[in-house]
């Protein structure tokens, strides 16, 4: 079967797998308790110092003026002291020249999987970034574009059995990407050679794992391979750009991209907090108990395709990068969002970051100071449940994570509306520390809130 179609078929399966556990669950109504109901997929075993991490995209081309790995390692200290803990660099690889799109092409059209694009520096200087994190306790992972090649990759020469072909003998394009060229894993020779290469980058720069590129379109036995063979070398952290369950049989993480979704729909006015409890009642029942989500409101796709969070979310944005630190998952800084980010990144072009004084620096700090330390925010089924507080209205989304003695109790209103929440929930009740004033507060189980349009508050013990 044609590898696109099979892709195609197996993620309609999923989605309508998903679609039939979440009609079930969310017709027997929402207080059926799934906490000891056990998902039959089953999680990879996580890397330990994953288990309270924070992850950080590093567009490298736009991070600096520069725009080169020496540039962006002057800047890995205050990354440190933001609370980020795995660098996750787009593509590294030199970029195909023949259909190349823009000017300096697309990082995903890969040239060559053994070598650096010239254009951010030398091999030399790749190992000195990642030693660099290493020495300050941070991670690295790299790009990995598994499905496709730039139409002169360095196999087109040597292995052209490695690629789709159409029956003309031509090489074919996935969908209109027509700066790349399809891979084909019907070819179980090109399975040595592609794990021989991701093998590479962990021999020669100690590097901690990858991010796989539309990993649901690379065959799932083809990963299943290829992991095992990697981890001989040395353990390594595995991020799917996916959303697919199974993928956890191999991958650390696959992409939440269903949260983000809601995002928009609450900021179009189509969803609200109601929609986000529903969501992960249902994630609860669909994903591994022990499976990481990585959460996000933009990435270098949405942001440069799809516009800034500003433009897509308006006066939430605020409220929902708070959100990503604080419900299930891991949660993700695209660069720039530290320094209030506000414009679409050029994709095909040099286009550097503006950097300025923002307050995103200071919430990410304050967050991600508080998932290392507190375990309820931990990751996977290191961290705590999320529990619903009911405030009787659907525009707010509020919730506790208690684990060990460590607890946070979150209230969101996402409405255009100043509200006054009454909350009768013996849940809230006891002293807690305010994330963001420093104040510390005790809340009885009857406790009345009045936050402005968008507002929230954040205690934690």
């Amino acid at each position: 079967m044609n590898k696109l179609i099979r892709s195609k078929l197996i993620k309609w399966t999923y989605l309508l797998i998903s679609v039939f556990v979440s009609t079930i669950f969310i017709n027997c109504g929402s207080a059926v308790d799934t906490s000891n109901s056990e998902n039959i997929l089953k999680s990879v075993t996580h890397t330990e110092w994953s288990r309270n991490a924070t992850i950080y995209e590093v567009n490298v081309r736009q991070f600096t003026k520069e725009g080169t790995f020496s540039a962006f390692a002057d800047h890995l200290p205050e990354l440190k002291a933001m609370g980020i803990d795995i660098l996750w660099f787009m593509p590294i690889h030199p970029i195909g020249i023949k259909n190349r799109k823009g000017t300096l092409g697309s990082y995903y059209s890969v040239k060559d999987y053994k070598a650096v694009n010239p254009e951010f520096g030398s091999l030399d200087d790749f190992k000195n970034v990642v030693n660099k994190a290493h020495q300050l306790g941070m991670y690295v992972i790299i790009d990995w574009v598994a499905n496709h090649t730039s139409w002169d990759n360095v196999w087109t020469q040597t292995n052209p059995e490695f690629f789709t072909k159409d029956d003309k003998g031509n090489f074919v394009s996935p969908f209109d990407w027509t700066d790349v060229i399809d891979l084909n894993y019907d070819n179980k020779e090109l399975w040595d050679f592609m794990t021989d290469a991701l093998k590479y980058w962990v021999q020669e720069c100690d590097i901690d794992g990858y991010r796989c590129d539309v990993a649901a379109m690379v065959p799932l036995d083809f990963w299943k391979f290829a992991k095992p063979r990697i981890d001989a070398v040395k353990p390594v952290f595995m991020l799917a750009e996916a959303h697919e369950p199974e993928l956890h049989e191999v991958f650390d993480m696959t992409y939440n991209w269903q949260l983000k979704d809601l995002f928009v729909g609450i900021a179009e006015s189509q969803k609200n907090g109601d929609d986000l409890h529903k969501y992960f009642l249902d994630e609860k029942i669909t994903y591994p108990a022990d499976s990481y989500r990585m959460v996000f409101t933009t990435n270098h796709d949405e942001n440069s395709w799809q516009g800034t969070d500003a433009e897509r979310f308006g006066d939430f944005a605020e409220a929902f990068a708070v959100i990503t630190g604080l419900v299930k998952g891991m949660p993700l800084v695209y660069s720039g969002m530290e320094g209030g980010l506000d414009k679409r990144l050029l994709f095909f072009e040099k286009d550097p970051i503006v950097w300025k004084e923002s307050k995103y620096r200071n919430i990410y700090t304050k967050l991600f100071w508080l998932k290392h330390e507190n375990k309820a925010l931990w990751n996977g089924t290191a961290g705590a449940d999320m529990v619903k507080i009911n405030a009787n209205d659907p525009f707010i989304f509020s919730f506790t994570r208690e684990r060990d003695g460590n607890k946070i109790f979150a209230l969101f209103n996402l409405s255009r509306h100043q509200k006054n929440i009454p909350v009768d929930d013996q849940n809230i009740a006891g002293t807690f520390t305010n994330l963001f004033s420093g104040e510390t507060v005790t809340l009885s189980p009857e406790q009345n809130f009045n936050l402005e349009p968008y507002g929230y508050v954040v205690y934690y013990k």
